[in-house]
């Protein structure tokens, strides 16, 4: 028995472009077709499939819980904001840094380590007895829940070569939009269920880490470089990880602190923000020129196919999060649903979207393009919020059904999109580098879509709520969340004023998503169309390999 390895793609002494990226590629990718799948791989799939549900089940379904939390908690000062945000922070931070250590120690000690975070963070986020408790809880389970989202990226890539991957990617989509859609009726129900009954959200989640950890343990069988751990730590990017931790996360503050706890021309929001980017520039320059091993190499952003991969990225970001966080307020606002049920109204997108991706990944696979699904992507979306935009307190079932879906469907499509032009360029041995600035800059810009969206809304809201009505709530709230429990007490027509207030508000937020997907269609014609990869990293690929190679030796 022999096998064949296709040699690794060749590096190049310069910034790749898209001339050179085709010249040197088109002779590495015309490899055989790929042999069947062990059993190996397909229990190696599962870990990682159970690891993701974990992640995405716990982010989708604390929404819809988080009024009875702050109640139950006696969170007086509006704080309930940060059980979202801390999570949200301290996931963005740390991905990069578990991108280098999975680089460095191997993919499946990180993979554990960050499962045992995330159960560690559960379990004392269930046991909170006062917000600061739960906020420090949840930022604790950020980090593992980072690390678990970042590293099924990167062992996905390990196990699969980019040509085959989309089939893959959309099994993990489907996993993931299976999670979004069950998370927010059970966060929804729990919180109906009583004051204590919220705690088992995350209790929950610790019979689930303790199945992602034995799959992990048991059956992901990928290679570890060898070292003592010595040598591996001093690989590692120390300085250039702290430098973006810190950065990341003052700016992070600062944007969820803008517009809504302080003005954003306060000190309390100026300086994080301005201190925050400050040290992401510091980070890029030191990246340059600093490290023999950076936490991001040059070559990823250095050229326009790669870039552009990670500039549509940012945009789908922005986007993808502001239907997902604001579409449920313009059910619970204009229709009056209750959180449960604007989860179920929410269904109709959030089942759309998976197949969709799913579907992107599988004519990518077959026809090896993958300009062309990014601008239809494009286009659908900016269809889908131009009729968002038509959206009315008094809207058709037929309507908002029928708007959600398109624009789920061009979701969908960029959720899977924009990864193959991403690393189509590069070659196997900068996979989990570049597929940590992809999970981080989708992150990071989710957490701009959340204040943009939010600012807007805010702005638009005050302007044109009934000042009466504005004056019953406390500044430096929310002003969203805070008036929607009260507009089913209100007379009419004081009642239909408001929820028109808050259709136009938000017809708002829809037109400003459209100007951000065209700046995404934009970015998306950077592209070249490069040959996609046959091979994967042999550094860390499936342990099986090695057993049969040395059958192959013996006979």
């Amino acid at each position: 028995m022999s096998t064949t390895t296709s040699p690794e793609r060749p590096q190049l002494d310069h910034p790749p472009s898209a001339e050179d990226d085709v010249q040197t590629l088109a002779s590495v990718n015309a490899a055989p077709a790929s042999a069947p799948k062990s059993r190996a791989f397909y229990l190696s799939f599962v870990a990682i499939m159970v690891a993701t549900f974990l992640s995405a089940l716990d982010l989708t379904a604390i929404g819809t819980a988080l009024p009875t939390i702050a109640n139950a908690l006696n969170d007086t000062k509006g704080d309930y904001t940060w059980v979202g945000s801390a999570y949200a922070l301290s996931s963005t931070a740390f991905i990069p840094l578990s991108g280098n250590l999975a680089d460095t120690f191997g993919r499946r000690p990180i993979m554990l380590i960050s499962i045992a975070f995330f159960a560690v963070g559960s379990a004392l986020a269930g046991a909170s007895q006062n917000m600061d408790m739960m906020i420090a809880a949840r930022a604790i389970q950020g980090i593992g829940g980072g690390g678990i989202i970042n590293l099924s990226e990167i062992l996905t890539a390990d196990l699969v070569p980019l040509a085959e991957r989309g089939l893959y990617q959309g099994m993990l989509g489907l996993v993931w939009s299976f999670a979004s859609s069950i998370g927010p009726p059970i966060g929804g129900a729990l919180a109906n269920e009583g004051s204590k009954a919220w705690r088992w959200l995350f209790y929950l989640n610790l019979p689930l880490t303790g199945i992602a950890f034995f799959l992990v343990w048991t059956f992901l069988s990928v290679r570890t470089p060898e070292g003592s751990i010595r040598s591996k730590l001093a690989l590692v990017d120390w300085t250039g990880n702290a430098i973006l931790i810190v950065g990341a996360g003052l700016a992070i503050i600062g944007m969820t602190w803008g517009g809504i706890r302080y003005p954003w021309q306060s000190a309390q929001v100026l300086a994080p923000l301005i201190i925050g980017f400050a040290l992401m520039i510091v980070f890029a320059i030191y990246e340059a020129k600093v490290p023999e091993r950076p936490t991001i190499p040059r070559d990823i952003v250095s050229n326009r196919t790669s870039l552009s991969g990670l500039l549509t990225t940012a945009a789908h970001g922005i986007v993808s999060i502001s239907m997902i966080y604001y579409l449920p307020v313009f059910f619970q606002a204009c229709f009056g649903a209750s959180p449960i049920r604007s989860a179920v109204d929410f269904l109709p997108g959030a089942l759309v979207v998976a197949p969709f991706a799913l579907t992107t990944g599988i004519v990518v696979t077959i026809t090896k393009q993958y300009r062309i699904v990014n601008w239809v992507g494009w286009v659908i979306s900016i269809v889908g919020f131009g009729l968002y935009t038509l959206l009315r307190q008094d809207a058709s079932v037929a309507q908002w059904v029928g708007f959600q879906v398109v624009v789920s469907i061009g979701m969908g499509i960029l959720y899977a999109g924009p990864v193959f032009p991403l690393l189509a360029p590069l070659p196997n041995n900068r996979t989990a580098s570049a597929l940590a600035l992809f999970s981080f800059t989708r992150s990071f810009f989710q957490t701009w879509g959340i204040t943009i969206s939010g600012t807007i809304l805010q702005n638009m809201l005050l302007k044109k709520l009934p000042a009466d009505f504005v004056a019953q709530f406390p500044a430096g709230f929310e002003i969203a969340f805070a008036a929607i429990p009260a507009i089913k007490l209100l007379e009419e027509p004081l009642r239909t004023q408001v929820q028109a207030a808050f259709a136009e508000s938000m017809a708002t937020i829809w037109q400003t998503m459209i100007g951000i997907s065209g700046l995404g269609l934009l970015c998306s014609f950077l592209m070249a169309e490069v040959p996609l990869g046959t091979t994967v990293d042999e550094n860390y690929a499936l342990q099986e390999k090695d057993e049969k190679l040395g059958d192959a030796e013996k006979r």
